[in-house]
């Protein structure tokens, strides 16, 4: 009876490594595509997979993370194209996926606090006149208690950086004082380290866009 028992425990021992090693396998396919997808219904159709990854992962954090950064992320290019219209419904999604991802990964995360950041930012550009006390002030929140949970966090220092350039100056805004924080977030991409390969490592690629620019 014991060798049957043993026997069964190693070979439910090798489909969950199969399985493991499957989702990862898919999940660093999917997180790749996040540096190259170029359209909105590129990044929705990126999101929709980590959706239905999560849904059969579902004490997982990372898929619902990703599938919330995915939706932000096409927000932010409809952002730039001038679409304003459905920058509200996509920060919501992005919001139920972030509630989940919370769920499963606590309070302390600074990953998804940053995300929030960006969500309610998205939300606020929507009218930045009538939503800055509301939206922007959430944005704040979040973006400090992401600092506050990981302050070596380079993405925590990219997003700094991006709300010191594109702010008007007026406003306390700095493309020079902009540029600078984007060269102390690649000192700290340089230092930093996920935890696991699935973990988030995005925005390098972005703060050495802004370094490259010429000086106005």
């Amino acid at each position: 009876m014991k060798k049957y028992l043993l026997s069964f425990a190693l070979a439910f021992m090798s489909l969950t490594s199969f399985a493991q090693a499957d989702y990862e396998k898919i999940m660093a396919e999917k997180i790749a595509k996040t540096e190259t997808c170029k359209t909105p219904e590129e990044f929705q159709a990126l999101a929709n997979d980590f959706q239905r990854i999560g849904s059969k992962e579902s004490s997982k954090w990372l898929p619902p993370y990703y599938a919330a950064f995915s939706q932000i992320q096409k927000g932010r290019l409809m952002m730039r194209n001038g679409n304003m219209q459905e920058l509200d419904e996509t920060a919501a999604q992005a919001d139920k996926y972030l509630a989940t991802a919370q769920n499963l990964a606590g309070a302390d995360n600074a990953e998804i606090h940053l995300l929030r950041k960006m969500a309610a930012s998205l939300r606020m550009m929507v009218n930045p006149a009538q939503r800055y006390m509301t939206d922007g002030a959430k944005a704040t929140e979040e973006l400090g208690i992401a600092e506050r949970l990981d302050p070596s966090n380079p993405r925590i220092a990219l997003i700094k950086a991006e709300d010191v350039y594109f702010t008007p100056e007026q406003y306390g805004g700095s493309k020079t004082k902009g540029m600078e924080m984007f060269k102390e977030a690649i000192t700290k991409f340089n230092a930093y380290k996920p935890k696991t390969a699935l973990d988030p490592n995005w925005g390098r690629a972005e703060a050495e866009y802004f370094i490259s620019m010429p000086a106005k």
